[in-house]
């Protein structure tokens, strides 16, 4: 039942902007599941849904394998460092602070994701190449969750 729980708990907030926990609960109550709201902050917990700005409103949302797998200190030196994440094509472009593009290439190169064929790092300035343009923005999406 957990595990049915916690993949509905992931399609919800895939599908939707779930911006309380209280939304959550009456999805999940509408789809069969009748929780506690200590059952679904235990469940955030465990998944690792996090809290992230889109716009002017919070939404959960799921971070991808590859960044859950970067330690939590790499994650802080990204948060901390970058300050525009932006594409051409398969190309991503990352300003950082002064001095800290090599800091956040290393950030990347620690993702281990297959879609990064490369990454050239400047002072401030880090040209990344991605497989596919499309896979660009599903990339810069997860980059941009782990950056708020």
């Amino acid at each position: 039942m957990k595990n049915r729980r916690q993949s509905k708990i992931i399609d919800i907030i895939n599908e939707n902007d779930i911006e309380t926990q209280e939304e959550l609960a009456k999805m999940l109550l509408d789809a069969g599941f009748a929780v506690t709201q200590s059952t679904i902050s235990r469940d955030i917990r465990e998944l690792k849904i996090t809290k992230v700005t889109d716009g002017k409103k919070q939404k959960y949302a799921v971070l991808s394998d590859e960044i859950l797998a970067v330690p939590e200190k790499l994650i802080e030196i990204f948060k901390s460092a970058v300050i525009r994440i932006d594409a051409s094509g398969n190309i991503i472009v990352i300003k950082t602070l002064e001095g800290m593009a090599m800091a956040v290439a290393a950030v990347l190169d620690s993702m281990e994701n297959s879609e990064i064929l490369g990454s050239i790092a400047g002072d401030d300035t880090i040209f990344c190449v991605i497989r596919s343009e499309k896979n660009t923005f599903k990339l810069i999406e997860q980059l941009k969750l782990i950056h708020r």
